[in-house]
């Protein structure tokens, strides 16, 4: 999953081979020959790492025959779109929709940021988001009909994808349930509990990049810069940790659980190398401390 960049300034070399490699490998159908949803070559998360590293929702730029970028996505995130915007029923255990959101959230962004807002399937993910909200402002897939509190995890993509479609279209609905989304996070000062104030996963005071659907405080911290709120007091802590994570050669890197493989790998094998990622994670955390 991933949240929009803030005009990060990349090294164009290393976003060009990025880009490059993600795209590998597509098909006419627009697909990689995988289930969208396949971890982690499948179309729903590559377009997720393509629009974080600035594929533009237009590009005129075609080289050799080749299609230009933006047409290419488009052309992947038709796919998922046709995979996850088809019709199905509500899953309602005990008052409550347990959905996984963060699919919806991370293709409603996607779709958003590739300049396909107005498309039905995209308007059918806003209305599923907005029908699916806990009363606490989140969302979670869990059926035990005792969970009531949200997950961050469904949550984080959930508040990308709404302020994304807010950016594109103006609506003030999807924006509102992103706020909502945001106090959840702020309540819980974006890691901590708020009934001990420890922390609630170690996992969650560290770095991750790709990070998929997994929540972190980095990222948190990211929502919120998109809902415009770093400067709410009870940021502080997520950015005083932002600030304890850069490293003495000035940069941030990301030194969490890696959820990914290099590419080859027989399970969760990704199709780029990202390394330690600094390359974007040092340029998202400054992004964040300047836009405070």
């Amino acid at each position: 999953m991933g949240v929009g960049p803030l005009n990060l300034e990349l090294n164009q070399g290393w976003r060009k081979r990025m880009i490059a490699g993600l795209l590998r490998g597509q098909r006419q159908d627009g697909g990689f020959g995988v289930h969208p949803y396949g971890k982690w070559t499948g179309a729903h998360w590559r377009l997720v790492s393509l629009v974080e590293l600035g594929i533009p929702p237009t590009d005129t730029r075609a080289r050799a025959g080749i299609p230009p970028t933006d047409t290419r996505a488009r052309a992947a995130a038709k796919t998922v779109l046709d995979w996850i915007a088809a019709p199905s029923l509500p899953h309602v255990v005990a008052g409550k929709e347990r959905r996984h959101a963060s699919v919806e959230g991370n293709a409603l962004a996607v779709s958003c940021r590739l300049g396909m807002a107005r498309n039905k399937q995209v308007r059918d993910l806003v209305d599923i988001l907005l029908r699916s909200q806990w009363p606490d402002g989140g969302w979670n897939c869990d059926i035990d009909p005792s969970a009531r509190r949200s997950s961050f995890h469904e949550s984080l993509a959930s508040i990308w994808g709404l302020v994304e479609y807010h950016r594109a279209t103006g609506d003030r609905d999807a924006l509102e349930a992103a706020h909502r989304a945001g106090e959840l996070l702020l309540n819980h000062r974006l890691y901590r509990s708020t009934t001990t104030g420890e922390t609630i996963h170690p996992e969650w005071e560290r770095i991750h990049w790709p990070h998929y659907w997994h929540y972190d405080f980095f990222h948190g911290l990211r929502a919120l810069a998109l809902l415009k709120r770093l400067d709410d007091p009870r940021a502080a802590d997520a950015l005083g940790l932002l600030r304890a994570r850069r490293r003495a050669d000035a940069t941030w890197r990301a030194g969490g659980h890696r959820y990914w493989r290099k590419p080859g790998a027989s399970q969760q094998a990704e199709v780029v190398d990202w390394g330690d990622a600094h390359e974007i994670v040092t340029p998202a955390a400054l992004a964040m401390l300047q836009h405070q």
